[in-house]
């Protein structure tokens, strides 16, 4: 796989010769069970898979170099680069200013912009009126496009199935960046409507069935169907795609619960089942279902008291972990080590309630204390190795960081 010129502030040395370590034993990436990090009174199991991926990576290189080939030319991002705070400062810190927020509000009016300015298309990718906005303006939309390619291939995926008759219904967050553009590209070749979660989805096999009136589809999908949507029509052929950072054991519910419903509905069986649901397979990006899927074995296998998942609030591919670690385990979703305050106090946030919480005496008082780690496919592995190093401070052992890291290079 290709390799990325990233910032080295968002390195880590331990984290580095950890990954690089594994990879060399287990180069198939078949085994998911976590690295033990033995510092004494303190044991630390790292999730075999966390942190920056590929299109995170791409997306960041890309950006960092704009702006050190195009000296004092105006740069600007659509929204956020990737949903981590600290790398959207850094952006910020270069002179990078944001044109939306993350949910698509404008900050800075499109009628500003002139042809001489760059503006980066964030890894979300965008909606194709945007893209003609800028088009219009005689901006260039591929040169600094960072789209993720496992976002693309979510839209080829739906062009494929599109072509072929079938609406397309997309599992994900509808006020989500990715969704809005997956749903504008998806709108363009076929009916197309966004469901949240699987009650939504249920909901939604009422019209195909017929339990509910059409005339409700307005209201209970409000600004979430394309133009025109018909529910007695668009939905007699549908295939699902998804969001690729949502949770996969959701769209696999949702795109098994949507397949059984019309082989019942329209008296189907496995070999004909084509003729109304599309197989539109898996289209979760690699590293989402690399990253759910270490936690998943991990809390199976692994006797811990406490999670500590790291990435930014708004980070979607970050929750779903959070969600996962919350079914087994007292969990703290934080963005930086800053959020421990003490051996007693850890500020993290509640992403159910969008709010931040101080929990006191978070860390068991006992020894050793076992502790979970992962990050999100948007948090820098130098994050991750600064709140290993805070854990370890408090227990006189961050000399042995060093240590680690030299051993897992030899």
């Amino acid at each position: 796989m290709k390799q990325f010129n990233v910032p080295i502030i968002y390195r880590s040395p331990l984290i580095s010769a950890i990954k690089k370590f594994r990879k060399q034993q287990d180069k198939m990436k078949k085994d998911f069970t976590p690295t033990f990090l033995d510092l004494g009174p303190l044991q630390i199991y790292l999730a075999r898979h966390f942190g920056f991926c590929y299109g995170v990576e791409n997306a960041i290189e890309i950006a960092f170099r704009t702006v050190e080939e195009n000296p004092g030319k105006r740069i600007f991002l659509l929204s956020e680069m990737i949903h981590n705070p600290h790398v959207n400062e850094n952006l910020q810190e270069k002179g990078i200013r944001f044109l939306q927020d993350t949910y698509g509000e404008q900050l800075i009016p499109f009628e500003s912009l002139t042809a001489d300015d760059i503006v980066i298309i964030p890894a979300f990718g965008t909606t194709l009126a945007i893209e003609n906005k800028l088009q219009d303006i005689g901006i260039s939309i591929k040169k600094y496009n960072t789209t993720c390619p496992f976002v693309e291939k979510v839209w080829n995926r739906a062009e494929q199935i599109a072509q072929k008759g079938y609406s397309i219904i997309i599992h994900g967050k509808p006020k989500h960046e990715e969704t809005r553009a997956t749903f504008s590209h998806s709108a363009a070749g076929a009916p197309a409507v966004v469901v949240n979660d699987m009650n939504e989805a249920i909901a939604l096999g009422k019209y195909i069935t017929g339990e509910k009136n059409a005339a409700k589809f307005e209201v209970e999908f409000k600004g979430r169907y394309s133009q025109g949507f018909d529910p007695e029509r668009d939905l007699q052929r549908i295939g699902v795609v998804n969001q690729t950072t949502m949770l996969a054991s959701d769209t696999q519910g949702i795109a098994d619960y949507l397949k059984e419903l019309m082989i019942n509905h329209y008296t189907l069986d496995e070999k004909n089942v084509g003729e109304r649901f599309a197989d539109t397979r898996d289209t979760l990006c690699y590293a989402t279902n690399d990253n759910q899927t270490a936690v998943t074995g991990m809390l199976a296998d692994t006797k811990a008291d406490i999670a500590i998942v790291v990435g930014g609030y708004n980070s979607s591919n970050t929750s779903h972990l959070v969600e996962l670690c919350e079914m087994v385990l007292p969990t703290f979703f934080i963005e930086s080590e800053e959020k421990i305050l003490s051996t007693e106090e850890i500020l993290h946030y509640n992403f159910h309630t969008k709010t931040e919480t101080l929990t006191k005496g978070f860390l068991p008082g006992k020894q050793p204390v076992k502790v979970l780690i992962t990050s999100g496919a948007s948090c820098p592995d130098a994050m991750v190795e600064n709140i290993i190093r805070k854990l370890a401070g408090f227990y006189n052992q961050e000399a042995k960081i060093d240590a680690l890291a030299v051993n897992f290079n030899d």
